[in-house]
């Protein structure tokens, strides 16, 4: 017991469409994020930090495994669906469920002695046999297979997530008090803490003393300016400060990993009847979209003996499972991502690696299918229904404005022989033709769930 208790104690909190612009740590005006930045003027700041796909269930799944969604099968949002039911392309269906036979975080360290929760959302299957109780964690509150829940008061909420409450209680809330129980009764063995909060998801819904409180601050024409938003935002922050506040009461912090982030971009566009709740700018589009807007998160770590500074390496979701195994000393299985232990703790440069994301699907934010590679300081976005490609410098271009593809032809075509090699690998699924196909509606979007016929 006395060698496992020295084991350091990993928390991965991972918020629900958060926008890379949404903390004012990094750079927004309108939402008030103390805790967090306090947490990043304490750990590593990512300014490069990525999900490893534009929407939720892909992301998750390879936070959980270490490897591309596309390597996995899950490459949209659970259960999937098309919108555009005239588009000029079909796109593949998509894996209803994490398979069982993959390694999750909480399986590859439950051998090194620690306890493993989940309290949040899940969204990786559609039924308990593929829940989290099933893939490594001793504990699962809240989580099954949905996306969002009812609302985020209590009860309106019951049975959607999972959890019970008490009158009026708000979600994030009661998922932070079930972290800060887990925590208190675990500071005796090490423990993995996985708390992907349901927040800033839809619905919109929070406190009302604190949408008054934004109210008075809006500032007309300001790209971020929902109130209600920026209050979820801080009852999100309020939760990342208890967490920290019970580290510190319990004497763990200075044993204890914390990992923040977000699995994909906030969103930015119209979703169906939903308006934009926020702004990813400068970087370009959001949610649903493989523009960095889409893809590009906050990713603050907190680790201990780690002097804080503002790391500017590219790193992903797909990152979280070879770290946290090797410095728990545990055995990982053969991945896609990278240990960043020698980066975070050392400051010692990731070999030269590429970035890929495959989303071969139409987004309910407007996104169309694509493809995208980040090399060094390139990126390259394919654009499946026409093969067409842009290039971007993202260092002199972080907003993507500037398209170099017929400036740098020989690049383009090189970077784009890359991603195909990289599908090739990976088992990647390409849409294909719409027999359906109708110029004249194919942009008149309705839903159509995946495995249905258009009328």
């Amino acid at each position: 017991m006395a060698q496992s208790s020295a084991k350091l104690n990993f928390i991965l909190i991972l918020m629900d469409d958060l926008g890379w612009a949404d903390l004012s740590c990094y750079g927004s005006r309108f939402y008030q994020t103390p805790n967090l930045d306090r947490l990043a003027a304490q750990g590593v700041r990512f300014t490069n930090g990525y999900a490893a796909c534009p929407v939720c269930s892909p992301t998750r799944a390879a936070v959980m495994t270490g490897k591309y969604p596309a390597r996995v099968g899950i490459t949209n949002y659970l259960p999937g669906g098309h919108p555009l039911p005239y588009s000029k392309l079909l796109p593949p269906k998509t894996r209803q469920f994490l398979a069982l036979e993959e390694q999750t975080i909480a399986e590859v360290l439950k051998p090194s002695g620690y306890a493993t929760a989940h309290i949040g959302k899940w969204h990786l299957g559609p039924t308990a046999e593929y829940w989290p109780e099933r893939q490594g964690f001793d504990v699962n509150i809240g989580g099954s297979q949905s996306g969002m829940p009812k609302s985020f008061f209590y009860p309106q909420w019951k049975g959607n997530p999972p959890i019970e409450g008490r009158d009026g209680e708000y979600l994030t809330d009661r998922l932070t008090a079930e972290a800060e129980s887990f925590i208190r009764a675990n500071t005796a063995r090490p423990f993995f803490l996985y708390l992907p909060h349901y927040a800033v998801h839809v619905p919109i819904e929070a406190k009302q003393a604190l949408v008054e409180k934004y109210r008075r601050r809006i500032k007309p024409g300001a790209a971020q300016n929902d109130p209600v938003y920026a209050a979820m935002i801080e009852s999100m922050d309020e939760s990342v400060g208890r967490i920290m506040k019970t580290l510190e009461e319990t004497r763990m912090a200075d044993r204890t990993v914390i990992l923040f982030t977000s699995d994909n971009g906030g969103l930015s566009a119209p979703e169906w009847k939903l308006k934009p709740v926020t702004s990813n700018a400068p970087l370009r589009e959001g949610k649903g979209h493989v523009y960095e807007g889409g893809i590009r998160e906050p990713l603050i770590v907190r680790w201990p003996g780690v002097k804080p500074r503002v790391e500017h390496t590219p790193v992903c979701s797909i990152d979280f499972l070879p770290t946290f195994a090797e410095a728990a000393g545990a055995a990982a299985p053969a991945v896609d991502g990278a240990s960043l232990m020698p980066l975070l703790t050392r400051g010692t440069p990731l070999g030269p690696r590429d970035l890929y994301w495959h989303y071969p699907h139409y987004s309910n934010q407007l996104g169309k299918p694509a493809g995208a590679i980040r090399e060094g300081d390139w990126k390259l976005v394919e654009l499946y229904e026409d093969r067409s490609t842009e290039l971007y410098h993202l260092r002199e271009d972080p907003g993507e404005r500037h398209n170099l593809a017929q400036a740098r032809p020989a690049e383009a075509k090189r970077l784009q022989a890359k991603l195909e090699a990289w599908r090739q690998s990976v088992g990647a699924q390409m849409p294909v033709p719409n027999p359906k196909f109708d110029p004249a509606r194919a942009d008149r979007g309705y839903w159509w769930r995946e495995g249905t016929v258009p009328k």
